[in-house]
């Protein structure tokens, strides 16, 4: 109603106007917190204002963030860095603070207002406000969450969501079929997980043409592919195709299956150059006919023999432990390695980890091994596995008899593929002894994981004869638990047809030409890893069959002698110690150390006669180095060793700076990366034509083509190791809740060097 004149501003500043151009000085954008999502998987659940704990003893390194549960992982997303963060792999299907559901052993809810925890499992009601929550991985992780910021409602949502999602009732609701399903189909650049081009070279045996291949590779003349199995029609559990001997007429196949123990006829596995051949079978179930179809079987082996020699018999089910037994000590290791707190088992840690009987089991897989081996090449008689099912023991030991016979298989290729038929296409039941289900303890068994322990004492004892690194061996058992990969995923082939063509009714899926849903195979390393990382597989040490060398000036390749030479990458050894033997004096007396059995004294094994096995490993580690021959290892106790990458990559005190194999391997990686450019520099002043001049490629091949992970350095490059190698290289123990303190103790000296198989007692008087 009244007009007011405004007044002049009587304030003068001599300061510059604040700068007010937003293009200039754009606001910081704040993120938000969102997980990255495969195809197929989706949110279920999610709370904020989480903490992860970093740290045992204090929370100033701790990690504030978004806790999310999907259909395939527990995710948590922060804006911070981790504090002291080493290298990790960075995987492809998998964020840096991610665990996929399958990986998910317990899921423990706490309140410490009340006292009160829980182990949460599938479709249970939680009465209490978790204040905490952490979950026990299968790979040996602790990961700890707190709540003290969270809403209550939300935290106990998203514990329930994480243990009901972690306990599927049935195996299409792993994610694996959802990932397929929305992933390759309609996308117009892949079928069914796999390239159209072909690209992946591991042989997967789920056709003729790859048997026929192995058949010729091997030279097994008197064996042919069989497809009687086309469609599962005799046996669910076996591959639609398999190698049997050409004596054997698919009619009497079909007639014998009845007699075996779910159908399963015997498969060819390899043939030695001498013409035996390894063969492995189930039980005869009809005890009637038990005589008649095994004479029958061992005579059809035996013509496929050149010299038709005798076929020998191994029962595994007598002579190795059991799936129980092996589960019960993976399940003592596991405790010994993440048990909370420290205080009353460290002291008694050496000790512990001998008496729970993995390494012995171990020993025992790879001395049967050895046996079979001896059989094979000295003795040069077929032989045939044989245990109740066929798809357990034998899955171990005839892939070690391989590993051991044939350089093939050492290659990354060759081992790939002997995983891939001794394993996936054979039967193996990794869906229950993963436990992916979560619906019966007794049927899960780390079958896999000890025959990858086998390959890594192997490879420990001949570190150039393998193509791969432990690396590799870890990261593909660190692989089953990613349900995407049909390598993993099902019991058998048969499993997988099955439930793939129920899920794609129940979608609506169209498949095309295709049977079932394809799912990608482990093999397929693209899908996890940057050719970068994957270059962590390849072993800098390796010398192969296409190893290049250079000689008088030429480059050349490494190739294998067309005699079959098998001799030893070892000298001499006394022979009373025999390698370790399985007969009644196969080790030698240890004080105040638990072994299987009591063993005689030294002076006793003098007396006793060798056998015709021990002196075919005596002669053998007697001859002069081929790594492209037969590998035999040393199988004293003390030659046998704690598989540390694997078992003790999460435990932060265990981690040894600038320490450990990596610190060879990145000198080695360096050496073979430069050698490999001056190769390259060879071949083509070698190719110039006189009077020309070569073209100037002083760094060699461009550095992404090059194999090594790690390049060679320029004079101008510092000689030091990167900061972040580590024993635990490539993987980071940084936010693992593991020990606390362990110097002084029994583990801090097995860390230094002390060997697990000396006792406690042993181990304090030789070091007082």
């Amino acid at each position: 109603m009244f007009s007011v004149k405004p007044l002049k501003p009587t304030f003068k500043s001599y300061l510059p106007p604040l700068q007010t151009d937003v293009k200039k000085n754009p606001q910081p954008i704040i993120k938000k917190l969102e997980a990255t999502l495969l195809q197929g998987e989706i949110v279920v659940n999610e709370v904020s204002f989480v903490r992860k704990c970093i740290s045992a003893d204090s929370s100033r390194d701790d990690l504030w963030g978004k806790l999310i549960c999907t259909n395939f992982k527990v995710s948590f997303i922060t804006h911070d860095a981790l504090p002291k963060q080493r290298f990790q792999v960075g995987n492809r299907l998998l964020g840096e603070h991610d665990v996929p559901l399958a990986c998910v052993e317990q899921v423990v809810t706490v309140n410490d207002l009340k006292g009160k925890q829980k182990v949460l499992e599938s479709n249970q009601k939680l009465k209490f406000n978790p204040t905490e929550l952490i979950l026990y991985c299968k790979d040996f992780r602790i990961i700890r969450f707190r709540f003290d910021e969270s809403g209550p409602e939300s935290a106990k949502k998203v514990c329930l969501a994480i243990a009901h999602y972690s306990h599927p009732a049935d195996p299409q609701l792993l994610f694996g079929f959802e990932y397929v399903g929305t992933r390759y189909y309609g996308s117009g650049q892949r079928v069914n997980g796999v390239d159209p081009g072909g690209g992946l070279q591991t042989p997967l045996f789920d056709r003729p043409s790859e048997w026929d291949r192995e058949i010729k590779r091997t030279g097994a003349a008197e064996w042919r592919v069989c497809s009687i199995n086309e469609g599962y029609a005799i046996s669910p559990s076996l591959p639609e195709y398999f190698v049997v001997p050409v004596s054997l007429a698919d009619q009497d196949l079909i007639t014998y299956s009845c007699f075996f123990t779910d159908k399963r006829v015997p498969l060819w596995c390899w043939n030695h150059p001498n013409g035996s051949a390894l063969v492995r079978m189930a039980s005869i179930s009809n005890a009637l006919q038990q005589r008649k179809v095994d004479q029958r079987i061992c005579s059809a082996v035996t013509k496929s023999h050149p010299q038709r020699s005798d076929v020998l018999k191994f029962d595994l089910d007598k002579n190795l432990p059991s799936i129980q037994d092996i589960q019960a000590a993976f399940v003592k290791v596991r405790q010994i390695c993440v048990i909370e707190p420290f205080e009353e088992s460290e002291e008694r840690w050496l000790s512990s980890m001998e008496n729970s009987g993995w390494l012995e089991y171990v020993r025992a897989f790879l001395k049967h091994s050895v046996e079979v081996v001896y059989m094979l090449d000295g003795k040069r008689s077929s032989v045939i596995l044989q245990e109740e099912e066929d798809r357990d023991l034998s899955c171990v030991v005839s892939s070690l008899v391989q590993l051991m016979l044939d350089p093939h298989y050492r290659s990354l290729t060759g081992f790939q593929g002997l995983v891939q038929k001794e394993w996936a296409m054979a039967g193996h039941r990794f869906l229950d002894r993963c436990n992916h289900l979560k619906k019966n303890d007794k049927e899960e068994s780390p079958l896999f994981l000890l025959f990858l322990d086998c390959v890594w004492q192997i490879m420990n004892q001949y570190p150039a004869a393998f193509e791969f690194t432990e690396t590799y061996l870890t990261v593909l058992s660190d692989s089953m638990w990613i349900p995407v990969f049909s390598t993993f995923l099902f019991n058998c082939p048969q499993q997988r047809a099955e439930h793939s063509m129920e899920f794609v009714k129940s979608k609506s899926i169209l498949l095309g030409q295709e049977k079932a849903l394809r799912f990608p195979p482990v093999w397929d390393w693209s899908q996890q890893f940057s050719p970068k990382d994957q270059a962590l597989f390849n072993n800098p040490m390796y010398v192969g069959k296409g190893a290049t060398c250079v000689q008088n000036g030429a480059v050349k390749s490494f190739r294998r002698s067309k005699h079959k030479n098998y001799s030893s990458t070892l000298r001499g050894m006394p022979s009373a110690l025999k390698n370790g033997l399985m007969d009644s004096h196969d080790t030698l007396t240890r004080r105040n150390s638990l072994v299987l059995r009591l063993k005689p004294e030294f002076s006793q094994l003098k007396e006793v006669t060798e056998s015709p096995s021990e002196r075919f490993c005596r002669d053998w580690f007697s001859r002069p180095a081929d790594l492209q021959g037969l590998l035999l290892p040393q199988l004293l106790p003390s030659h046998l060793a704690l598989w540390r990458l694997y078992f003790l990559r999460w435990v932060p005190e265990a981690r040894i700076p600038h320490g450990g194999p990596i610190t060879a391997y990145h000198k080695l990686s360096q050496l073979a990366d430069e050698i490999e450019m001056l190769q390259g520099q060879l071949r083509q002043y070698k190719g110039a034509t006189p009077g020309s001049t070569p073209a100037s490629t002083p760094s060699g091949p461009p550095s992404d083509q090059t194999k090594m992970y790690f390049k060679s350095i320029s004079p101008e490059d510092p000689l030091a190791a990167p900061d972040f190698l580590s024993s635990s290289f490539p993987f980071s123990p940084v936010g693992n809740m593991c020990r606390r303190s362990i110097l002084g103790t029994p583990l801090s000296k097995f860390l230094n060097g002390a060997k697990i198989w000396l006792s406690t007692e042993t181990l304090n008087n030789d070091t007082g």
